[in-house]
């Protein structure tokens, strides 16, 4: 009697944390960047440029605490997603293991997931 094994689907990869830091609790750590900015014939004033930095601050998240967001039904973000985090939140620290600056955030300051960008 010949039997047959399934195989289980390939899990899908999950981003490595290059930094050495593991977020405890409800911290979330994520890598703030900037956007790329797009040549084009309007220029914006410096005084408007930095209130839009003001406003947003875009991100990476790069590992999530294990209770984060554990009074939501589901996650706000998981590793590897990009979103919009609040401008003053957290605290920047230096990773162990690389030496790049990282935010160490609570898992309420990401407010929006970024889909799309131009």
């Amino acid at each position: 009697m010949e039997q047959t094994v399934r195989k289980m689907p390939a899990a899908a990869a999950t981003p490595v944390n290059p930094s050495g830091i593991k977020p405890l609790g409800v911290a979330v750590l994520v890598k703030p960047y900037e956007p790329e900015v797009q040549k084009s014939i309007i220029a914006l004033p410096d005084t408007v440029a930095e209130r839009t930095r003001m406003v947003e601050t875009r991100a990476t998240v790069i590992a999530v605490g294990p209770w984060a967001w554990h009074e939501e039904p589901a996650p706000r973000a998981a590793a590897g997603d990009r979103v919009m985090i609040s401008k003053f939140a957290g605290a920047m620290i230096v990773g162990t293991k690389d030496g790049e600056q990282y935010r160490i955030i609570n898992d309420r300051d990401i407010v929006a997931a970024i889909s799309e960008e131009a």
